[in-house]
C-alpha cells in the first residue's frame, strides 16, 4: 500500500460496498421466504413488519473483503486479527439464533465476553490501550469493559432506519482519512479493516435507508459492534485515543446518557426501549432519514476534528463536545425526555 494508499483503500471500500449490496440482497430474499420479521410493538420506531437478520449479509461482506485485502497486500494476520474473525463468526451465529428464536441476556453476554477476552489475551503486552496510565492488569480489565460497552451500545443504538450503517461508515472513513495523514501510526492492516467496514456498511445502507427494507438484527449489530470496538482498541493502543473517543462520540453520548437516565429511574437498563434522544425525535414526528442526516452532519464535523488531532491535540475535544452536545439538545427540544 505504500505507493498509493488512497487508491487501495478506495478499492477496498468499493469492493466491500458491492459485496455488501449483493449479500444483503440475498439475505433479504431468504428472510422474506422464512418470514423472519421484526413486528411492531410498544418499543418499536417502525409501524409495519420488516425482515430482521440482515447481519448475515453485511458481516460476511466485511470479513471477506477485509481478509482478501490483507492477503493481497501482504499485511500480516496475527493472532488478534485471527481471533477477531472467529469472534465475528461466533457472534453472528449467536445473533442469528437470537433473531430467530430469542436468547437470554446471559447467553448473549457470555458469548461477547468470551470473544473480547480471547482477542485481548492474544494482544502483545506492549500493546497498552491505556498508554501506561494504569497497571497492565487494569489496562486489560478496563479495555474488556469498554469493549463490551461498545458492543452493547452499538446494539442499543440500532433503533431507526439507516443509523447503524451511517455510524459505521462515518467511523470507518474517518479512520481511513486519519491513516492517510498519519501512515506511520495507523497501520495498513487497520486502515484496510476500516475501509472494509465502511464499505460493507454503505452496501447495507442501500437496503436499510428509510423506509428500510430490512433490519440488521442482532446478527449484525452485535458482531459489527464487536468490529467497531476492535477498531477503537487498535487506535487507542497506537496512541490515538483522542480519535477513538471523538469519532463515535455521538453514539457514546446518547447511549450513555440514556443508560444513566434509565438507571436513575430504577428501570431495567438492559431491556429494549425507545428512549434515546434521536428515537424520541422520531416519535415526535421527525422522519427517520431527517434524523440520520443530522447525525451524519455531526459525524462529518467529528471526522474533521479527528483529522486535526495530530496538530491540535486535546483542543479538538472542545468542538467535538459542542457539536455532539448541540445535537443532543436539539433532539431533546423536539421531544422532552419524559415524552413517550
Amino acid at each position: 500500500m505504500t505507493d498509493n494508499p488512497a487508491l487501495y483503500l478506495s478499492i477496498v471500500l468499493l469492493a466491500a460496498g458491492g459485496l455488501g449490496v449483493a449479500l444483503t440482497r440475498a439475505a433479504l430474499a431468504y428472510l422474506r421466504h422464512r418470514a423472519v420479521l421484526d413486528r411492531p410493538n410498544e418499543r418499536s420506531s417502525h409501524d409495519r413488519p420488516v425482515p430482521r437478520g440482515g447481519g448475515v449479509g453485511v458481516v460476511p461482506a466485511y470479513a471477506m473483503v477485509w481478509a482478501t485485502a490483507l492477503w493481497l497486500t501482504g499485511s500480516p494476520i496475527g493472532w488478534p486479527d485471527g481471533l477477531v474473525f472467529a469472534g465475528l463468526a461466533v457472534l453472528t451465529f449467536v445473533g442469528w439464533r437470537d433473531d430467530l428464536h430469542g436468547l437470554g441476556a446471559g447467553a448473549r453476554l457470555l458469548a461477547q465476553f468470551a470473544c473480547v477476552a480471547a482477542v485481548l489475551a492474544a494482544l502483545p503486552e506492549t500493546a497498552l490501550v491505556w498508554q501506561g496510565w494504569v497497571p497492565f492488569w487494569a489496562d486489560r480489565l478496563l479495555t474488556l469493559l469498554a469493549w463490551l460497552w461498545v458492543v452493547n451500545l452499538f446494539n442499543f443504538m440500532d433503533g431507526v432506519d439507516g443509523i447503524s450503517g451511517t455510524e459505521l461508515a462515518s467511523v470507518g472513513i474517518g479512520v481511513c482519512l486519519l491513516a492517510l495523514l498519519t501512515p506511520a501510526v495507523v497501520t495498513a492492516g487497520l486502515s484496510l479493516q476500516a475501509a472494509a467496514l465502511a464499505g460493507a456498511a454503505l452496501g447495507f445502507l442501500v437496503w436499510n435507508w428509510h423506509p428500510a427494507k430490512l433490519f440488521m438484527g442482532d446478527s449484525g449489530s452485535v458482531p459489527l459492534g464487536f468490529a467497531l470496538g476492535w477498531l477503537l482498541v487498535q487506535l487507542a493502543a497506537a496512541g490515538l485515543w483522542l480519535p477513538a473517543v471523538i469519532l463515535p462520540a455521538y453514539y457514546f453520548a446518547d447511549a450513555t446518557l440514556t443508560l444513566v437516565r434509565r438507571g436513575l429511574r430504577g428501570e431495567a437498563v438492559w431491556r429494549a426501549h425507545r428512549e434515546h434522544l434521536y428515537q424520541r425525535a422520531v416519535l415526535a414526528g421527525r422522519a427517520h432519514d431527517a434524523i440520520v442526516l443530522r447525525i451524519l452532519a455531526c459525524n462529518l464535523v467529528l471526522i474533521l476534528c479527528t483529522l486535526a488531532v495530530p496538530n491540535l491535540g486535546l483542543w479538538m475535544l472542545l468542538p467535538a463536545a459542542v457539536v455532539v452536545g448541540g445535537l443532543l439538545v436539539y433532539f431533546a427540544s423536539i421531544a422532552p425526555v419524559r415524552a413517550a
